[in-house]
């Protein structure tokens, strides 16, 4: 399941968060972060990761993400990785891949852990107007979708899904990527729970019948309740 989810920062943090970004020094290599298949087909820049700005900013977004609704929801995350930021000009491009299924990280307290990314996401910093190419390109079995967002909103997609940033031939397309582990791993389970969440907020919207909302409000607990690893 693809997911947009509208203004995970407000214009005036996503204004912020941009000129930090647009301003830092601690540009690096974006192949320095990925395999030796990655790095075929990777041409970018990324936050080093030892970057103080890259931590401080990847808190915001995190934070921002874990208060939003809709991601909620959808992600049901129960670890994230730190966020790391990236910047695609001149041409740059990232082919056509898919994500690492288990991935090593340093959590907030220096710790290492392990995250099976379940879901990606990429938060946009850029208008979609200020830049020529940069699509976010995801493969799946109905197609290729392209997804190039307003500044603030994010994409959620599978990281099962093969998928690249197409170049970027004039201005500069910024933005972040993380990964999620879900509570529930299973994307199907993911998917019905999500829609069943969407239909108890829209019936408590609408003052649909309160015994009915509760009983399936107690459903979709004790399903979350089987289904969830945590």
């Amino acid at each position: 399941m693809m997911l947009h989810i509208p203004q995970v920062l407000s214009k005036e943090e996503t204004a912020d968060i941009r000129r930090l970004l647009e301003s830092s020094q601690d540009w690096v290599d974006g192949r320095e972060t990925v395999g030796v298949q990655g790095a075929q087909v990777k041409r970018n820049q990324q936050l080093a990761d030892s970057s103080e700005l890259k931590a401080h900013l990847g808190q915001r977004v995190t934070a921002a993400l874990q208060q939003h609704p809709l991601f909620f929801a959808a992600a049901l995350p129960l670890r994230i990785i730190p966020p790391r930021f990236n910047r695609y000009a001149g041409g740059e491009t990232y082919g056509m891949h898919v994500d690492g299924s288990v991935m090593q990280y340093t959590d907030l307290n220096g710790q290492s852990q392990t995250l099976r990314s379940d879901l990606s996401c990429t938060l946009f910093f850029a208008e979609p107007e200020e830049y020529e190419g940069g699509e976010l390109v995801v493969a799946d079995t109905y197609g290729e979708h392209l997804v190039k967002l307003p500044a603030g909103d994010a994409i959620l997609y599978p990281s099962s899904s093969l998928h690249e940033v197409r170049p970027v031939t004039q201005g500069a397309r910024l933005a972040s990527f993380l990964w999620i582990q879900s509570m529930v791993r299973s994307e199907g389970q993911r998917r019905a729970l999500f829609e069943m969440d969407t239909a108890i907020t829209r019936l408590r919207e609408t003052g649909g019948d309160n015994a009915a909302v509760l009983q399936l409000t107690g459903v979709y607990h004790n399903l979350l309740r089987d289904w969830s690893e945590t």
